[in-house]
């Protein structure tokens, strides 16, 4: 058990979910840092007195994950080995009167917007000077930057309206002056992010403004990529493609979560699209802008999805061969629009055609990767392993798509630099290569 010292306590932030998560932690952490408190991201060293859990609530899998995060640091407040627990995020927003009751040891939960009634457990002030400062969890090469909070859109499959509300942009300004802030401190890629990108300015511009971001963005000095997640496809803004071809800081990427294929499901999530309209959306994007990469994810396991709809679903797939494709299953959210719908799949099949989907992208993503065996890339350098650099072309983001392996016994890189790398071998989920001098 730890004995009480007059030393100066270290915060420890561990963030559950995804990136839009990780910003805010980064915001958070900086806001400590600023107030003159240490903090540290996810310490394996156990050198901290108080632990911050920024939990996520998407899925049941999420959030038993967040659930028993959280009791593992109440088990070690309650032996001694830590003195404070606060959790804040997604599942602290949505369930936060049950969690209070149900694990009491928590001294305080916040919701997705309280950052400040949690600063002042620390008797800390939010600093709102300070635009775009944050403490960066990832590589220093490369980070994520939330352009927008929250949804208007009503999927019935989805909770993150009532976790995060509705649509919120932020200013141009504001997000230029977070990316300059970013390039001081050496990232080189930017990956725009949102839970609905192509929304971005309908709410304080009146209308849609992604284009006349990204070209002030792309103004931004020593900034090299920028890269599109999250891009709802019903009434997508095409002058974004116009962007791609017209400056290259844009990657040729876009990720473009689609859910699904079948009319009837699609209706039922109330995804506003057709299938047929999908397609033609995806022919029209890859007619406009040439090479782009496509990443998508699919959804499956919905109510009343019968044998017929999964089928649907596999030959839209096969038929539009993307080049990166994730899948979820299914979760039964309380008050959604989904949830007056009996949830009439079993997790085993759930699991099953999630997987059969998985097996055909497998085969695909192997047919688009042997296509470029040969052929020379601008690869960044994310990192060492071992005998190997570790890299990333302009078609794959972090932690989620292809990367690019290349010995380190031939030739020296430094992380965050780019290499030109020609292709020499290629498996279904990444691409290995040697420096060309």
């Amino acid at each position: 058990m730890k004995t009480k010292t007059l030393k100066k306590s270290k915060v420890n932030v561990v963030t559950l979910g995804c990136s839009k998560n990780l910003v805010d932690s980064e915001v958070m952490m900086g806001q400590l840092q600023a107030n003159g408190i240490d903090v540290i991201h996810e310490s394996k060293k156990k050198d901290f007195d108080v632990v911050i859990v920024n939990t996520c609530g998407f899925i049941d899998k999420a959030k038993e994950e967040s659930i028993n995060t959280i009791l593992q640091f109440a088990e070690a407040k309650t032996k001694g080995y830590i003195e404070k627990l606060y959790v804040t995020g997604c599942l602290s927003q949505r369930y936060k009167d049950n969690l209070e009751a149900e694990i009491p040891e928590v001294d305080a939960y916040f919701g997705t917007l309280e950052l400040p009634a949690l600063l002042n457990k620390f008797n800390a002030d939010y600093k709102h000077e300070l635009i775009g400062e944050r403490v960066l969890t990832t590589s220093n090469h490369y980070a994520y930057l939330k352009i927008s909070e929250g949804c208007n859109r009503k999927c019935t499959f989805c909770a993150i309206p009532l976790m995060r509300g509705l649509h919120v942009s932020k200013s141009i300004e504001d997000i230029v002056a977070e990316a300059k802030s970013l390039a001081k401190q050496g990232v080189k890629e930017l990956m725009l992010i949102a839970q609905e990108l192509t929304y971005y300015g309908l709410d304080i511009y009146k209308k849609r403004k992604l284009k006349e971001l990204l070209k002030e963005l792309c103004k931004v000095e020593g900034i090299e990529w920028i890269r599109l997640h999250y891009a709802y496809p019903s009434q997508f803004p095409m002058e974004i493609l116009e962007a791609m071809n017209e400056e290259p800081k844009i990657c040729k990427y876009l990720d473009i979560p689609l859910q699904h294929a079948n009319d009837n499901v699609l209706a039922r999530m109330k995804r506003n699209i057709t299938n047929a309209e999908t397609k033609k959306l995806i022919e029209t994007i890859r007619e406009k802008v040439p090479g782009i990469s496509i990443r998508t994810t699919m959804l499956v396991g919905f109510p009343g999805e019968s044998e017929e709809d999964f089928e649907d679903l596999k030959s839209f797939v096969q038929e539009m061969k993307f080049d990166r494709l994730g899948v979820f299953t299914y979760s039964h959210e309380e008050n959604t629009g989904a949830h007056k719908f009996e949830d009439d799949i079993s997790p085993e099949l759930k699991e099953q055609r999630a997987s059969e989907l998985m097996e055909i992208q497998s085969g695909i993503s192997f047919e688009h990767n042997q296509t470029k065996i040969g052929k020379t890339y601008k690869v960044l350098i994310d990192r060492k392993e071992g005998a190997y650099f570790i890299g990333r072309t302009e078609f794959d983001s972090p932690e989620v798509d292809n990367e690019v392996i290349i010995p380190a016994t031939k030739n020296y890189l430094r992380m965050g630099d780019f290499a030109h790398i020609k292709i020499t071998n290629a498996t279904e989920f990444d691409l290995e290569g040697e420096v060309v001098v």
